[in-house]
């Protein structure tokens, strides 16, 4: 079996006309003789605004939390119907429609009345998306023609009770995909699951945290040992900016897992930084594809890429920082300083981006977040403590880039008009990373783009495209 394994985001399947496009891609794979297994995320904006029944149940606004409800039942409802016109097909699936809201709607009761919204809670109240989405999507693919089957990923993605956040199960999952997904794939049929979703052992529904459908996607993929794992997105792959702060931004044809793999953890939206992780183990490629565009080749996301002649193949932003100053003069030569500076943060469960140090002095980087008074009054018990918000850290990603001559000094020529705190190259030979005021950020990526790709490799970037955008810009 060529088994692939085809994630589709909210973009994807945000409504009739996103399904049925999705739906003709699934069958074009199928045409050419591939064996899909489909992972879809809710409809777009559908988990936000479960997050806001769950916030208005949990402070009693019973009647708020339901109208939310209602909204999602009708959306889902119109489009199931925009979607399946054989009617018991249809009445079918309205039936499983209106049996997961009324679900969802007693969830929302008992919330308002015990007001205490846990992260248990929440993740079930969140799962409700996908699960209602990659039904309507199996039945959509039925309508067309082919044999989409709903699998509830929760039968399939196992993990620990981190809810929220739950950590995967690798070798229950593999085994679960193995026995449920490759006996539908072996007779010809399309397996549709969501993401996003998971269960404990116990069967208590757990999330992979925001974003986690493309983790799904890989996780099966890895399962299955699939021949690829395709990432279906609403932008033509990875780029080397955000095309909305560099409009020349160019299409990275292709690019390696480590270097992907930074470029998802700082910053960049097209991937869960997770989502390589179980393509490397198994050593299985990565595509980065548009369903808006479904002709345009994307991002191949491999082991090893080419060489490239331009020092950098992307740059990307992550903003909300946090700089947390840390001083403490007393400490000078003291043994185990920085061990209790990190057991503080692991304490809080709260990740660091960057460290800078010297004998006495320590600054660090984290997600700007709600840990932060009670994470600076832990470290006050060793020194002196500030730290400021509204930070960014930018993130240039290229081959060797330790091994090129005078790169820093380029690289702070370009946005020497912009005042930088902090700086990283570290052990990484393809990660340069500095720190700046979260409003400097995007005119510090255009300075970078301009001066890092002005002749970029056409083995590695999509040149034609900018080409074509100069002769439509110059009609």
């Amino acid at each position: 079996m060529n088994l692939v394994v085809m994630k589709f985001g909210g973009t994807s399947v945000e409504d009739p006309a996103a399904i049925g496009r999705t739906a003709a891609i699934v069958a074009g794979r199928v045409a050419q003789g591939k064996s899909p297994v489909v992972v879809v995320s809710a409809m777009a904006k559908v988990t936000d605004q479960l997050l806001r029944a769950a916030g208005a149940a949990s402070v009693g606004d019973r009647t708020g939390a339901l109208a939310i409800s209602s909204r999602l039942r009708a959306r889902h409802r119109d489009t199931a119907i925009a979607l399946v016109k054989n009617t018991s097909d249809i009445a079918a699936l309205l039936d499983f429609i209106d049996q997961k809201f009324d679900s969802l709607d007693e969830v929302l009761r008992g919330l308002a009345a015990i007001l205490e919204l846990t992260p248990r809670i929440s993740d079930l109240i969140v799962s409700y998306g996908e699960r209602v989405s990659s039904r309507i999507v199996a039945q959509a693919f039925r309508e067309l023609g082919m044999e989409g089957v709903h699998v509830d990923a929760r039968d399939i993605i196992i993990t620990d009770s981190q809810f929220q956040k739950a950590i995967p199960q690798d070798d229950l999952i593999e085994k679960r995909a193995q026995e449920k997904l490759l006996p539908l794939a072996a007779q010809g049929k399309v397996p549709v699951m969501g993401g996003f979703i998971a269960s404990n052992e116990a069967g208590i529904t757990t999330t992979l945290g925001r974003g986690g459908s493309d983790f799904t996607g890989a996780l099966i993929g890895g399962a299955l040992t699939a021949e690829a794992i395709e990432i279906w997105t609403d932008v033509d792959g990875i780029m080397t900016a955000d095309p909305r702060v560099c409009p020349d931004a160019l299409r990275v044809k292709v690019i390696s897992f480590e270097e992907a793999a930074e470029l998802a953890y700082f910053g960049a939206k097209v991937l869960h930084p997770a989502t390589i992780l179980p393509a490397v183990k198994k050593n299985i490629p990565v595509l980065v594809l548009n369903s808006r565009n479904a002709s345009n080749e994307g991002t191949r996301i491999i082991s090893l890429a080419p060489h490239c002649k331009s020092p950098f193949k992307s740059i990307s932003v992550k903003k909300k920082l946090s700089i947390i100053d840390v001083v403490a003069s007393r400490m000078l030569m003291t043994h185990g300083y920085l061990s209790q500076i990190f057991a503080i943060f692991d304490k809080h469960q709260c990740p660091v981006d960057m460290v800078s140090t010297s004998e006495v002095s320590v600054s660090l980087t984290v997600d700007s977040t709600d840990k932060l008074p009670a994470i600076a009054a832990d470290l006050g018990k060793l020194a002196d403590v500030k730290y400021e918000g509204k930070k960014a850290l930018v993130c240039m990603v290229g081959e060797d880039i330790r091994g090129q001559h005078g790169i820093a000094a380029q690289v702070f020529n370009a946005v020497r008009h912009v005042n930088v705190r902090m700086i990283s190259q570290g052990a990484s030979e393809i990660n340069m990373s500095f720190m700046i005021e979260e409003d400097d950020a995007e005119e510090a990526v255009r300075s970078l783009h301009a001066a890092f790709f002005k002749e970029p490799d056409p083995a590695i970037f999509d040149v034609e495209a900018r080409k074509q955008l100069a002769v439509d810009s110059a009609q």
